[in-house]
């Protein structure tokens, strides 16, 4: 089993994977002022907690959309499994065939999730990734990664919302009866969830365009499960996906990390 760790803006996701199988699955919040030790206790308790000790792992393995807590989440994942993690950049090996303008700038989190997709289900697809922003990728028929969409999440939306209205207060995100709301509360959720349901509609229908054959459409991310069953398309929610495509990637460089 491996310690399998995706730190995104503000959450850190991180879990016990084996053979595409994730024994956990915990989230931290992300905060680049912890120190090594604050955020050793933290990954020992979880695994703890999830009765994964620390000596069952074998290896380790870091993506991070926050350069600033790589050094030092590989110093806390070092102190509590012994283990030197690896860590996606554009120096180990994906099998991604990447056809953007400069392929040094894709995303870690972004590359593990097309990894991921390409070994669990049929090309082409997209990879919708729903954390701090919501992003779509798509892969096409022959594997090759052909670009994508980002846009802010739904969290930053909200919160910019009522940030910048004096009237509108914060509220959970949950879908209202009806989108037609009768009530200040019922229009926000309604925009909210129905709104990010119908943009990711939307932005389908207008990527599926430009590839070729019917894509797979799979989704990813904490808030996934708030927005996806509103949407009209046919998507897999996948909350593994990511740790599934470290645990991918850390079998295609393992040799090279031993």
């Amino acid at each position: 089993m491996i310690l399998a760790i995706d730190v995104g803006n503000t959450n850190i996701v991180l879990g016990g994977i084996e053979n595409g199988s994730a024994a956990f699955i915990s989230r931290l919040s992300t905060d680049t002022k912890k120190t090594e030790d604050e955020y050793a206790v933290q990954i020992k308790i979880l695994t703890e907690l999830n009765s994964c000790p620390t000596d069952k792992f074998t290896g380790a393995i870091i993506s991070s959309v926050v350069p600033q807590i790589v050094g030092t989440l590989k110093a806390a994942v070092k102190k509590v499994t012994g283990h030197v993690p690896m860590v996606v950049s554009p120096g180990l090996k994906t099998g991604l065939d990447i056809k953007i303008d400069n392929p040094a700038q894709l995303g870690s989190d972004l590359v593990v999730g097309a990894v991921a997709a390409a070994a669990l289900y049929p090309k082409p697809f997209m990879v919708i990734d729903m954390g701090t922003a919501t992003t779509i990728c798509a892969v096409d028929k022959k594997g090759c990664y052909r670009g994508g969409i980002i846009v802010p999440g739904v969290r930053v939306a909200m919160e910019s919302l009522t940030k910048n209205t004096a009237q509108l207060q914060s509220i959970g995100i949950e879908a209202p009866k009806k989108a037609i709301g009768t009530n200040t509360i019922d229009c926000m959720r309604s925009g909210i969830v129905f709104g990010n349901a119908a943009m990711i509609d939307g932005l389908i229908d207008r990527m599926s365009r430009e590839i070729d054959g019917t894509p797979t459409l799979i989704a990813t991310g904490g808030l996934a499960s708030s927005i996806i069953p509103y949407c009209t398309h046919d998507i897999i929610i996948n909350d593994e996906l990511l740790l599934i495509g470290l645990e991918l990637i850390f079998k295609k460089n393992l040799s090279n990390n031993q």
